[in-house]
């Protein structure tokens, strides 16, 4: 059998918080990273757990930072979320949402009923919207039979006066009382790079994952059997890095120092 052409194509998953910007600020190097991959004509996506924004509002926010793309090379939690449950439901399902614009349109796109009767799953995400009454229904509708999902299990995310609750966080209270674990779909769950790589029509074995942390880009990628990059842009130094039993393939102290042409994936690297 031959092999299929993808497999020999050099592709590239990146992080954005920590890795493209920090706050609203662009990190060193960014811009010039993306500009190779243009020039190169290199496949490549933003990969993002934080499912509250729309790929459009994600663009705007990078074209605003000098980087021009269009909303293909987005993919966020919720998108990731939406495609699981159309996968598994291909004949339609119903959830219960507590979440943000991003899930809410992603969700109907993919023509999955909002609904709180009798739904077939509990959707948490993040959102600002979160409230006593809606931790209840949850739970009830959980206590009732409704599977229990949630967009990813990041814990807290960062804000300009410093860390807030993220999803992982808002899932607490509802688990609790039921005794029912959400099941997570972000990063760094291997389903979400599944299906990152499956929108860039890409193989593993020659696609990259830069990301800034190890616990979510970094084992994401690795059991993924994608070539790993962390950069030391975000919240991972060195001496963290140290402390987990699986490493990256490479270390960057931020994306202008890497080169899109001579990087090597693992098995380039192998076979070299």
């Amino acid at each position: 059998m031959q092999d299929d052409k993808r497999s020999y194509q050099k592709s590239f998953i990146l992080d954005m918080d920590g890795v493209v910007y920090t706050g609203s600020e662009l990190i060193s190097g960014a811009k010039e990273f993306v500009n190779r991959l243009k020039q190169g004509n290199y496949k490549f996506l933003f990969l993002t757990n934080n499912s509250y924004h729309t790929p459009l509002e994600l663009r705007e926010r990078l074209l605003k930072m000098g980087i021009d793309v269009t909303e293909d090379y987005f993919y966020t939690s919720a998108m990731a979320t939406a495609s699981f449950l159309k996968a598994q439901r291909p004949n339609g399902c119903s959830a219960y949402v507590i979440g943000g614009k991003g899930v809410i349109s992603e969700f109907e796109k993919a023509e999955i009923e909002i609904t709180k009767k009798n739904p077939d799953y509990v959707v948490i995400a993040e959102t600002e919207q979160y409230d006593y009454a809606k931790i209840i229904e949850a739970t009830l509708l959980i206590q009732e039979g409704a599977k229990f999902i949630a967009t990813n299990s990041d814990l807290t995310g960062p804000s300009l006066r410093g860390l807030v609750p993220a999803c992982g966080a808002l899932v607490a209270p509802i688990e609790k009382v039921t005794g029912v674990p959400p099941y997570f779909l972000g990063k760094p769950n291997p389903i979400m790079m599944f299906l990152a790589r499956k929108k860039l029509g890409v193989h593993s074995a020659n696609c990259f994952m830069i990301g800034d942390r190890m616990d979510t880009d970094i084992i994401g990628g690795l059991e993924s059997g994608m070539t790993t990059a962390l950069v030391l842009s975000g919240v991972t130094t060195r001496e963290i890095m140290d402390r987990f039993p699986y490493q990256p393939d490479y270390v960057f102290n931020n994306l202008g120092e890497i080169d899109p042409e001579t990087i090597l994936s693992k098995r380039n690297r192998v076979e070299k």
